[in-house]
């Protein structure tokens, strides 16, 4: 089910595969799926797989986590039972989840590498109609967004999944050459951050290299372009070329500033303002 909810399609040997069972058996339990739920799979004869049925209603409740896991991490992906933890444990918990059926309809446009007409909430802009198109699901330790390509604004921008309303999977149109992930500048860039103890607020550096997994008294990270704002907000990096910040948050603060160049989504790194013109 999960599959042909967030994928778009089945075939037997995906159920071969995952559940070490013979051919026969895969098709038996693809007829009882469609005794149980009908309406939920048809097969494509030309495709040779079961896809989404029009009258798609999920069988098994799955909590929103348990799919992004499945769907990012491969984890997970059997019966949506309770599980008895090995020790006591608490995470604080995500603002919001996102709507399993909005979550579907993104990633089905991911996997069909199609566009998706959506119904988007904006802070600047209130409610407008797009198109875009999706091809990979960001997580910025907060909320989930989508990384595509805006039809609207011709650029490649990320979409909170929880503003999505009314998403239609667009079948068989086109994408055109620019559209494609390869494209995205800011994707494929990857940019290489030093992270130091912050000079001002650590009494103990040594502390802060050990927990950081510092080497010689730095921590040099890859990450793409895209995702730079979101990684120095979410470990308080302070990115002031005077390391500043005095906040009690910052413990780390970034050694090479001129690394991001380029970047366009810097509104999020903390202290992080443009370098002065001076002529």
């Amino acid at each position: 089910e999960l599959r042909v909810r967030f994928i778009g399609e089945i075939r037997r040997q995906d159920l071969v595969t995952r559940f070490g069972i013979q051919s026969a058996a895969a098709s038996r339990d693809l007829a009882l799926y469609k005794e149980l739920a009908p309406g939920n799979i048809d097969y494509d004869p030309k495709g040779k797989s079961y896809v989404l049925g029009p009258d798609f209603r999920p069988v098994f409740d799955f909590p929103p986590e348990r799919v992004l896991s499945w769907l990012t991490q491969g984890f997970g992906d059997g019966e949506p039972m309770r599980l008895k933890a090995w020790v006591a444990s608490e995470s604080p918990s995500r603002l919001t989840h996102p709507d399993l059926d909005v979550l579907a309809s993104v990633t089905r446009a991911i996997h069909q590498e199609c566009p998706l007409g959506i119904e988007y909430h904006s802070i600047s802009s209130g409610r407008t109609e797009r198109e875009i198109v999706p091809f990979a699901l960001i997580d910025n330790g907060l909320r989930w967004h989508v990384r595509a390509f805006d039809r609207k604004s011709q650029e490649f921008r990320d979409f909170v999944i929880t503003r999505i309303k009314c998403p239609v999977v667009l079948k068989g149109q086109p994408v055109a050459p620019h559209e494609a992930s390869d494209q995205d500048i800011q994707w494929t860039r990857i940019v290489e951050l030093e992270l130091v103890p912050h000079p001002a607020n650590m009494r103990n550096p040594d502390t802060i290299e050990a927990e950081y997994g510092m080497t010689d008294g730095m921590r040099v990270i890859r990450v793409r372009a895209a995702l730079v704002g979101y990684m120095l907000r979410r470990w308080n990096v302070d990115c002031t070329p005077d390391h500043s910040l005095r906040g009690g948050e910052n413990y780390l603060w970034l050694k090479n500033r001129q690394a991001l160049y380029g970047v366009t989504n810097l509104v999020l790194a903390p202290g992080y303002s443009e370098p002065s013109t001076d002529r």
